[in-house]
């Protein structure tokens, strides 16, 4: 006997009204918001508009190896919604509430807000650093997280970060994903979540603990990784000195709209930001 399950099959008709508009959402992050873009036809010819930001409800993958500057972008992006009057959901995995409380307030304050009071009013913490049952059991942390959205009509949510909640279970992490993925899409969640690199990972591959677990599942990857200035040649290459680190940014592919697909040199000012700058190629270009 067969088992067809005919609500499954719709026409593109059909389930396009139900989709939701596709817009931009500001990330808090110089330089990043204007590589996304949708399309339009004018005159026959193919025309790119700059969407503006992260695509609303994209699960969206910030990949690298330690110190790249992930966390703070998601601290960015936490802070930007929040002095917008959104609120937010953040998920620390790795840092205990009461510390990462500091670094958001300390990213406000670089990022020119003066009253942090928006920020604190709308970013709601969920502490999984703290308490082990939302690292180890996936079921009572997206319960928890199931409750802040609906008692406090959370819109945004962050991971940091995601490999932190299936270490030394990585045989599981495309389960571990495909559920946070699966929950996040449920409640219309615009999500970024944080992977963490394997050091012996090509620097920008995708790739992160669990392997392809994480990129081939959700909306959209970044990678972020960095490199140190050794030899002459790579003074002259990318003209800074010897010993001095240099960051590179790239989206790996988004799957909602456009994306530019070059890669970028990144800067971690020393207030702690994160700024997406010129196309590594244009930089290479001048030497």
């Amino acid at each position: 006997m067969e088992n067809i399950i005919k609500e499954s099959v719709k026409n593109l008709s059909e389930v396009g009204k139900e989709a939701p508009r596709l817009e931009g959402v500001p990330s808090g992050v110089e330089g990043l918001d204007e590589l996304f873009f949708t399309s339009k036809i004018e005159d026959g010819k193919v025309k790119k508009i700059p969407l503006g930001g992260i695509p609303r409800y994209a699960v969206v993958n910030l990949t690298g190896i330690s110190d790249t500057g992930k966390s703070l972008m998601v601290e960015q992006f936490a802070v930007k919604q929040a002095s917008l009057g959104k609120r937010v959901a953040f998920i620390t995995v790795e840092t205990p509430a009461t510390f990462l409380s500091i670094g958001l307030k300390e990213r406000a304050r670089a990022m020119g807000i003066e009253d942090t009071k928006a920020v604190e009013d709308n970013v709601y913490i969920i502490d999984a650093a703290s308490y082990g049952a939302l690292r180890e059991d996936l079921k009572v942390l997206l319960d928890t997280l199931a409750y802040t959205i609906k008692t406090y009509r959370i819109k945004y949510t962050v991971v940091d970060s995601v490999t932190g909640l299936y270490e030394a279970r990585e045989m599981l992490a495309r389960t571990f994903v495909r559920q946070i993925f699966n929950f996040l899409k449920k409640w219309y969640q615009t999500a970024l979540l944080v992977s963490q690199k394997r050091s012996g990972h090509e620097e920008f591959s995708a790739e992160a603990a669990g392997g392809y677990a994480v990129s081939h599942i959700v909306d959209c990857t970044m990678v972020l990784t960095k490199k140190m200035i050794q030899s002459q040649y790579d003074e002259r290459l990318y003209k800074r000195p010897i010993g001095e680190l240099i960051r590179f940014f790239r989206i790996d592919g988004c799957r909602m709209c456009g994306h530019d697909t070059d890669t970028h040199v990144m800067e971690i000012t020393e207030s702690g930001l994160v700024k997406i700058g010129p196309r590594l190629k244009d930089l290479l270009r001048k030497t």
